[in-house]
């Protein structure tokens, strides 16, 4: 046979079930783990498997007596099958957009792979704070959480509408989601701790409240939290993006400043549901109910925001700290270095009287002094 010039025998894609190869199409994996489920739906004998994924269960309001009444949900074990299948989604929505926006965003760039890493995380957070900031609120609005605050707890426990108890689900895949993108996304070694740690809190954070009832106030805090954080990955992301110095040190102080407020205001919150109101309606517990206003719940919930606010405090405090020293040091390197290239640009030759004369006068000058010099000897 004759070989075609120019043509490489060589096979670019990866073996089957390898890393590299699940790596690069876990998305296209992901999303036909997820199609068995919608097909499910399709055929007669596996529907109702399917819906127990799919949808949202634990309906408590009836048509019969109030037709026209929204519905209402409560929670139950149900609830788990719909964070699974919604993982799914989060997991085929996150490698669209990190393979269609974020890397076409990233390659006009040029970054180096330190910055790489930390746009693309910042990207995705950014993406996802945003949205559930534009959720939340829409829900604080719908169900006036934040004009009347004192039904947060004369009406505990309070039951879910289908656009609070989705959010929860969505929140709780999200956070599952971050552990298999570790793998996915090549997270180096050093980072996979803190970024861990980062997707084990907000998924406690989260399951806390929807397993307690306090889904209302979680809610309220949820979408502060998320604010603080935005600006904060906005500012990171203008500063890999722009190339203004002035820009990039106006986005980092408003950041600074409305992330203060939001620990601020979180801690308010906080201890006007847990420590004032709550106590107000304070009863034993009630599993079936699902009440759970007793001091030691409520005590152990403003404990543990408490002490999250003033780790994210110390943190942010230590931060600054850091970076005003480097600043100082970096600007006391520049005036050192300033000072000595002048220091060697003063140090010329010594000027003689003659050097300010004219060359005529200076060889008239000369002869005259060779000529007083013979005389005296």
């Amino acid at each position: 046979m004759v070989a075609i010039k120019g043509r490489k025998n060589s096979n670019k894609n990866p073996p089957i079930f390898s890393h590299e190869f699940v790596i690069q199409n876990h998305g296209d994996i992901v999303s036909c783990v997820a199609l068995i489920f919608v097909t499910g739906l399709m055929v007669q004998a596996t529907s109702p498997w399917a819906y127990t994924f799919i949808a949202l269960h634990h309906n408590v309001t009836s048509d019969i007596e109030e037709p026209t009444a929204p519905i209402k949900y409560a929670t139950g074990w149900k609830d788990a099958c719909a964070v699974f299948f919604y993982f799914l989604i989060t997991i085929v929505i996150h490698a669209v957009f990190q393979e269609y926006v974020f890397d076409k965003i990233s390659k006009r760039l040029h970054l180096s792979k330190v910055k790489l890493a930390k746009f693309n995380e910042s990207s995705q957070l950014v993406l996802f704070y945003v949205l559930s900031v534009i959720w939340g609120t829409d829900i604080i609005i719908r169900e006036d959480l934040l004009l009347n605050m004192t039904s947060l707890w004369t009406d505990y426990p309070i039951l879910l509408t289908f656009s609070s108890k989705l959010f929860f689900v969505g929140q709780l895949s999200y956070w599952l989601h971050c552990y298999p993108e570790l793998y996915f996304q090549r997270v180096k070694r050093e980072d996979i701790l803190s970024r861990a740690a980062q997707a084990t809190v907000g998924l406690l954070f989260t399951l806390a409240a929807y397993m307690f009832n306090f889904q209302q106030v979680g809610i309220l805090l949820l979408v502060l939290h998320y604010v603080g954080d935005v600006v904060l990955h906005g500012a990171r992301i203008i500063h890999f993006v722009s190339k203004r110095e002035k820009m990039v040190k106006l986005t980092f102080v408003v950041a600074n400043s409305i992330y203060v407020l939001v620990r601020v205001a979180s801690l308010a919150v906080a201890a006007l549901v847990f420590l004032y109101g709550l106590s107000q309606v304070e009863s034993e517990i009630d599993y079936d109910a699902g009440n759970f206003n007793i001091p030691l719940v409520r005590f152990s919930a403003l404990s543990v925001i408490v002490v999250f606010e003033a780790y994210l405090s110390y943190v942010y405090i230590t931060r600054q700290i850091k970076r005003t020293r480097e600043n100082t040091t970096t600007v006391q390197v520049v005036t050192k270095s300033k000072q000595k290239s002048k220091k060697k640009e003063g140090k010329k030759p010594a000027l003689s009287e003659d050097d300010d004369l004219p060359e005529v006068d200076q060889a008239t000058k000369k002869n005259l002094r060779s000529r007083s010099s013979t005389k005296a000897k």
